[in-house]
């Protein structure tokens, strides 16, 4: 696994070092190895403007990767054009699309989550004219890959419903992808998603770690000034009422370290409704 997590390292040699060889063009060479490699193996594979080959054996029906910073979990095997293996990874390796080589990341967005398929990579969206490792400089290379996960969402919803069947917890979801109970039912006015409001919580993660919390009489915002989960959630309280609102990381932070709060992260909200404002 570690070669793949090593391609941001790679690209980053490759950008950076200088050579008194000029970069060898390995364009016309690795496109006819691959037209040969499709052809003896009989693939039915595409090709895109840049020259990177793929083939979907499995389209998938979840969401699909377009961003940089989209995040990904992958099962893939990585060969060269004689079956040579330089890297793989059986239960999935995870990382931002911006931190792999070219042709890894453009490969991956042609699949939606759960899609299988190979990649066929030419030097120059790879490693290039360079040696790494146990890839030779202008090598074609190979990927088998499974998409597991796109970013957080089908992962954080399974974790979400594990903790509430563990914890034998009904709760109401939205199709957003949040969840929330309502445990004490207010009697006051609800709110608007632009309303300044006043409420009391407590914020921890699935492991009951506290990440955050308010004094006993609350904190006051504008619900347009806070974090997608919570400005879905709290209008579902009125005033005086109490619950939990279980935030996937897309309605929360999204793939990024927040502070204390780790990329991906699902978040726990107990709060209390003190007043609409």
């Amino acid at each position: 696994m570690k070669k793949l997590f090593a391609f941001a390292t790679a690209l980053v040699l490759f950008v950076s070092c200088s050579s008194d060889d000029a970069p060898v063009d390995y364009g016309l060479q690795n496109d006819e190895d691959i037209q040969a490699y499709i052809t003896e193996n009989n693939l039915n594979a595409e090709k895109t403007e840049t020259g990177l080959y793929y083939v979907i054996e499995e389209q998938g029906t979840g969401e699909m990767p377009e961003n940089a910073t989209d995040r990904v979990k992958v099962i893939y095997k990585g060969y060269l054009t004689n079956g040579d293996v330089f890297d793989e990874s059986t239960e999935g390796a995870s990382f931002l699309l911006q931190y792999v080589i070219p042709g890894f990341a453009e490969g991956l967005t042609k699949f939606n989550e759960g899609g299988r398929g190979k990649l066929l990579i030419p030097a120059h969206l790879a490693y290039g004219s360079n040696n790494y490792n146990d890839i030779p400089a202008g090598s074609v290379i190979i990927f088998d890959i499974e998409l597991v996960y796109v970013n957080y969402k089908t992962e954080n919803d399974i974790l979400i419903q594990e903790y509430l069947t563990e914890n034998e917890i009904e709760a109401q979801s939205t199709d957003s992808g949040l969840y929330y109970t309502i445990t004490e039912p207010g009697t006051g006015t609800y709110p608007t998603t632009t309303n300044n409001v006043t409420v009391a919580y407590t914020g921890y993660f699935l492991n009951g770690e506290t990440f955050d919390e308010s004094t006993l009489s609350g904190v006051s915002f504008d619900l347009d000034q806070v974090i997608e989960g919570w400005k879905e959630g709290i209008p579902y309280f009125n005033e005086g009422s109490k619950g939990t609102l279980f935030v996937p990381a897309h309605l929360g932070y999204g793939n990024f370290d927040y502070y204390t709060i780790p990329g991906g992260s699902v978040l726990l909200f107990d709060i209390e409704l003190k007043s609409v404002n």
